[in-house]
């Protein structure tokens, strides 16, 4: 479950998320106000920090403001993004073998068409790094909105995309964030990890070095599919407050741990299986991945926790022997049930660290 606090984000984003978009165009001549309404977004909640819009009628104003600039990266960069390079970012990675292809492929498409950053993969033995570094300073002042947002669209770019191409949320164990905290940093714990701290050197994030082992599972049909709404779609998925996922795991939880499937989840939400089905594809996730979310969190809470046999606890989750957890558990975390509970009790691993984006 997201942590105390976020349920009141369900389906929302900050406005610091869309001043932040807006803030390269203000030197534009454009019509900003015109964008936000046609958005669906009042002007003059703009300089309400504290006000929220709906997650579609942001991705609405992501799209428009890149056909109305000719530049998917909001004029935040010493060269314009062309219109079609988050296209070709997506069909140069797509026939990679793994996750590790995917990005190496990306960071360099990236370095291509970004000549202000150098975005680099740093494999690592237990955890590697997404690493941001800055080549040409794209602001004087570290905490100008203009690069704020920069830097949190491209790492948005790069995490959503490789969720998107494996199929599955990919947790984040941390991000740093070379800028100051600020003020819709709440809404950092839905997009990339709890574990955001700022007023590092330079961007980096880092995950566990076997997700990168990961193969990539879509084809060419499912990039046509992902593509409709594109680019402005990538802010809609992996994200915690997801509607249908939100609605599907409580029925889960509510069941677990006996076992439910797609019909017995649609009747109780009162839809049809192949809406229930098409949303949580359209959000993302699977029944299965949202099983597989909530058997990582309990199994993660339980061993932090509790001083449940590691036999015990597989039976529990529903595993059918105790190995089958084993190799369940490493893929989620790179360390086996005791090694992880080993370290989080000597101060090796905070509490929920490992924990991905359910």
């Amino acid at each position: 479950m997201p942590p105390n606090g976020l349920l009141r984000h369900h389906a929302t984003v900050a406005m610091g998320f869309v001043t932040g978009m807006l803030s390269g165009i203000a030197a534009r001549n454009v019509d900003v106000a015109h964008l936000l309404t046609r958005a669906g977004i009042d002007p003059s909640e703009v300089d309400n920090h504290d006000a929220r819009v709906p997650i579609r009628s942001y991705a609405d104003l992501y799209n428009l403001a890149v056909r109305e600039l000719g530049d998917e990266g909001f004029a935040l960069f010493s060269l314009p993004v062309r219109v079609g390079s988050f296209e070709f970012l997506c069909r140069g990675v797509l026939s990679s073998q793994s996750l590790a292809e995917a990005l190496d492929r990306g960071c360099r498409f990236l370095r291509l068409v970004l000549p202000d950053l150098a975005v680099s993969i740093l494999p690592g033995q237990g955890t590697s790094e997404l690493q941001v570094v800055e080549v040409h300073p794209l602001q004087r002042d570290r905490d100008d909105p203009r690069r704020v947002f920069a830097l949190e669209w491209i790492l948005r770019w790069l995490h959503g995309l490789a969720c998107w191409l494996v199929n599955r949320d990919l947790a984040l164990n941390s991000v740093s964030f070379p800028y100051a905290e600020p003020h819709h940093a709440a809404d950092y714990a839905l997009i990339y990890t709890a574990r955001s701290t700022f007023g590092s050197r330079h961007l980096a994030a880092t995950l566990n070095s076997n997700l990168l082992e990961l193969p990539v599972r879509r084809d060419d049909d499912a990039l046509a599919a992902f593509l409709e709404g594109a680019p402005g779609k990538i802010v809609t998925l992996y994200r915690r407050d997801r509607e249908m996922v939100r609605r599907v795991r409580d029925v889960i939880a509510k069941s677990f741990p006996g076992s439910v499937s797609l019909d017995d989840v649609s009747r109780r939400l009162n839809l049809s299986s192949r809406t229930v089905e098409r949303r949580l594809h359209e959000e993302g996730s699977s029944l299965r991945a949202i099983k597989d979310a909530l058997r990582r969190d309990i199994a993660l809470s339980r061993l932090e926790k509790s001083d449940q046999s590691v036999a015990q606890l597989a039976a529990n989750l529903g595993y059918a022997d105790t190995s089958a957890f084993f190799r369940a558990f490493t893929a989620w975390t790179g360390l086996s049930p005791t090694a992880y509970r080993a370290r989080t009790r000597s101060g090796g691993i905070g509490p929920g660290d490992s924990r991905a984006a359910a």
